[in-house]
């Protein structure tokens, strides 16, 4: 298997290169220096944290963040109008539990893009392009079980429910495309 570009695939999850993934209003691009403001305010967000099991503090992101946070692969920042309102992520999954060898999709958005259907249209622009390169590699989602907009946005791409369990102090949903 091979990356866009014809060099060998890193992973599971191999980075768009050269071009970015493009949606009608989104773009999906590699992390820059200019987006390092956005991580920060992502990460120590306290709406974000809700969901995540807590916003981490300010001051630390600040002196730990790298110049150039998520330059990995398989991780995609939402881009609108040139400026990042989110993250897609696309890792190998590290329990075996309960598809070994399976992709996990992440997204998370700054909380003033909530509301207008970016994370649907990232994270399916994600999932097309992975299935294209990864073609029949099973992804899975988590995310938390009273998140209700969270679970209308697994079933809209697709996933279905594996099962549930603890992690956080809360029960999640585990689900599988």
């Amino acid at each position: 298997m091979t990356a866009p570009t014809g060099t060998p695939a890193p992973g599971p999850a191999a980075w768009p290169r050269p071009a970015p993934i493009r949606t009608a209003r989104l773009a999906l691009r590699a992390s820059e220096a200019r987006d390092r403001a956005a991580f920060v305010d992502l990460f120590s967000s306290p709406d974000v944290g809700t969901h995540t099991g807590g916003a981490r503090p300010r001051e630390e992101l600040e002196r730990a963040m790298p110049e150039v946070p998520g330059q990995r692969p398989g991780c995609f920042v939402v881009d609108l109008d040139g400026t990042m309102i989110g993250l897609v992520t696309l890792d190998p999954r590290t329990t075996d539990r309960p598809a070994p060898g399976a992709t996990e999709l992440g997204y998370l958005f700054l909380p003033h893009a909530w509301g207008r259907g970016y994370a649907a249209e990232a994270c399916a622009a994600a999932l097309d392009w992975f299935a294209t390169t990864h073609p029949d590699e099973p992804v899975l989602l988590t995310t938390q079980a009273a998140n209700t907009r969270a679970l209308r946005l697994a079933e809209k791409l697709g996933f279905t429910e594996v099962e549930r369990f603890e992690a956080y102090g809360t029960e999640q949903w585990l689900g599988v495309r």
